[in-house]
């Protein structure tokens, strides 16, 4: 299969990049050029392509038959070792239809905009009593203190296991993104080993929670297989608080670079919910995905190959100027506001309600009991791996 060939420069242009995607808070410049220069550049080193322009992302994530999820796997010999050791099953990310939509239809509908607005309640009390440790310091690390424990703590009463273990939670989802090939593997072996005794309990004397529904649940006839189950079970713990705890987290840089946001939201709440969306487009916790071309096919005037990595680029799209008038203004009143933070499609995030719902929340508790919000900007903000988000944010605030 032909490549395209880069040269030395072309090498020490990759490798600064890259170490701007994968440790700035401000990789946007650069997309930019991109978008304008090169919007769909070939890695000769990682041996992929990457996709910068909204309407070639769009289509990438639209189109499954042409790019696939599934085949990723497939060509990482990732089936050799589901037969060999029997713990790992490709979750719904990694799934194309039919499979895919028949797993999906099981969870969804834990997650529609109704099920998880009865949860609003329950979700405000949590942030209550997050706030309630901190408020009279005058301080707090809104990771630590909030962004975090919120949507573990959710889902983990969603799954119905017990909050109190979100220490080591927090250490399977730092470790699961871990660049170190082995430690992925490993948390994933104990994560698995956690669960599978749950699923066990549930089986003999089922509950009122997710892992209870999952395992009772039917498809084609046939009950979800153990892989498959403990692979819903990760999915949800993982990424049903990674995004969320990097949304609030953004959420809160934007409105310390744009401090008038906060005295219009308390003004007029109900520009929360657009606020949030605009949060999302402007600092995209979820930057790439991944496909692999199923077939040959072409992006522009570039012939991309059957087996080749294809990497859309969601946080450039979102600042595509071809999509969004003065991309690069935070603006909370945008409309229409189409952004791809949360996919597109059939995998368009299965908890983007709930992930909306929380940082709604969380966010209109925080305006309501706290005022002069200001990041501590003597401490450097670190980044996380594989997404656009903080470490540690730490804040002062003065208590209403």
């Amino acid at each position: 299969m032909t490549m395209p060939q880069q040269t030395t420069e072309q090498s020490e242009i990759w490798k600064k990049r890259r170490r701007l995607f994968e440790t700035s808070l401000n990789p946007f410049p650069e997309y930019r050029i991109l978008r304008e220069s090169d919007p769909l550049s070939y890695d000769e080193e990682r041996k992929w392509w990457e996709v910068y322009r909204y309407q070639d992302v769009q289509c990438i994530i639209n189109d499954y038959a042409t790019f696939s999820s599934e085949r990723l796997l497939k060509d990482q010999d990732f089936r050799r070792q589901v037969d060999e050791q029997e713990e790992f099953a490709p979750s719904i990310l990694n799934l194309d239809p039919p499979r895919h939509r028949k797993l999906r239809s099981l969870i969804t509908q834990a997650f529609t905009p109704r099920a998880v607005a009865q949860m609003t309640p329950r979700i405000t009390t949590i942030v209550h009593e997050q706030l309630d440790t901190v408020a009279s310091t005058g301080h707090m690390d809104v990771i630590e203190n909030l962004s975090y424990p919120l949507p573990v703590i959710v889902i983990a009463e969603m799954l119905g296991i017990p909050s109190e273990q979100r220490a080591q939670f927090k250490r399977w989802s730092d470790d699961v993104l871990s660049p170190d090939e082995e430690k992925p593997r490993q948390t994933l072996k104990e994560m698995n080993n956690y669960f599978r005794p749950v699923i066990a309990e549930r089986r003999v004397a089922p509950g009122d929670d997710l892992i209870s529904a999952l395992v009772a649940a039917e498809v084609d006839g046939e009950k979800l297989t153990e892989p498959e189950l403990l692979s819903f079970c990760v999915i949800l713990l993982i990424a049903g608080n990674i995004t969320t705890t990097n949304l609030i987290g953004n959420a809160i840089l934007c409105f310390d670079d744009h401090p008038q946001v906060m005295d219009e939201l308390r003004a007029d709440p109900s520009l929360m919910p657009s606020a949030v969306e605009e949060v999302l487009r402007y600092l995209s916790p979820v930057q790439r995905l991944v496909r692999v071309a199923a077939v040959d096919t072409l992006i522009g005037d570039k012939q991309i190959k059957e087996g080749q990595i294809v990497v859309p680029c969601l946080g450039s799209a979102n600042r595509d100027e071809t999509q969004f008038p003065d991309p690069d203004v935070f603006d909370i009143r945008r409309t229409p506001n189409r952004h791809l933070a949360f996919g597109h499609s059939i995998h368009f995030c299965i908890g983007a309600p709930l992930a909306r719902l929380e940082t709604k929340i969380a966010l209109e508790v925080m305006l309501q009991r706290f005022t002069d919000i200001q990041r501590v900007r003597d401490i450097p903000l670190e980044t996380v791996s594989g997404f656009l988000g903080v470490k540690s944010l730490p804040i002062t605030f003065r208590e209403k």
